[in-house]
């Protein structure tokens, strides 16, 4: 497990293009036959990706959690972004399509993942955070997730938002999780921009074609930075950072926050014509 500590609004500020994609992004995810995790200490995130093309992957502990297993104190979000697949919690096995999520809450003991089909396996995508309750395991449908149409076709940003994790779907301590849709056509993400200084996020992007990018706008307002993304690789936002992004293509982006509450629509906004 990679650990990464926080950098300050002033630091970010005076990073290069290697400093800041070092310090941001987060690379190699989806792995065949192997799961990444990477802890953030913006709110004691880690984010993960786990692949099993043709073995069983446990979720390890870890010497820096000095827990005796991964979850004694932490909740798990999942969302599979891949063929079909199956997360076994304390000998309960779930299936998972794509798209599909699952929550496992703090005291969930052994947590196993599987692929139905070798040639098309799963690509597990985590989020965890520490949690002071035990919240039930539960599983959600994409089409049950709450979706919501945004944007427009006129601003490049027509989108579907599903939200899994949230004060009004999956119960969680912290933890809040989704992922919204782009329509062939649109390209940008999260218009308005928007800060939210009592919350943490990560931006998982997916489905977005081999030879296209995603340039992601982060920093202050009026400080932005951006960081050029490919397929399957994630972005780690600090509470004081904007979030926003546009790709070269359309594709999908699983959001994840953790931090002070669990209201979705808790934002600072960073109207577009403020931005620098």
């Amino acid at each position: 497990m990679e650990i990464r500590f926080a950098q300050s609004k002033k630091e970010t500020a005076q990073m290069n293009t290697e400093e800041l994609r070092e310090n941001f992004l987060v690379q190699d995810l989806m792995t065949p036959n192997k799961i990444n995790l990477t802890y953030t200490h913006y709110d004691r995130v880690i984010i993960g990706g786990v692949v099993p093309v043709d073995t069983i992957i446990d979720l390890p502990n870890h010497p820096e959690l000095r827990a005796e297993y991964f979850l004694e104190r932490r909740e798990l979000g999942i969302i599979n972004l891949g063929g079909k697949g199956s997360v076994e919690v304390d000998g309960i096995s779930y299936n998972l399509d794509k798209a599909d999520c699952l929550y496992a809450g703090k005291g969930s003991k052994i947590v196993r993942f599987s692929s139905a089909d070798a040639k098309q396996p799963a690509l597990f995508y985590l989020l965890s955070a520490p949690a002071h309750h035990s919240y039930p395991v539960q599983t959600m449908k994409k089409d049950a997730a709450a979706p919501v149409q945004l944007g427009a076709v006129e601003t490049s940003n027509k989108r579907t938002v599903y939200k899994y994790i949230h004060l009004d779907g999956i119960q969680s301590c912290q933890l809040v999780m989704g992922l919204t849709a782009l329509e062939p056509g649109s390209v940008w993400n999260s218009i308005p921009p928007h800060t939210h200084t009592r919350r943490m996020e990560v931006y998982f992007y997916f489905d977005l074609p081999e030879e296209q990018r995603i340039f992601h706008f982060m920093g202050e307002p009026q400080q932005t930075r951006h960081i050029v993304v490919k397929n399957n690789e994630a972005i780690i936002s600090p509470p004081w950072s904007a979030h926003f992004g546009c790709g070269t293509s359309n594709y999908g982006f699983i959001w994840g926050m953790a931090g002070e509450n669990l209201v979705y629509t808790d934002m600072d906004p960073a109207p577009v014509i403020e931005l620098k």
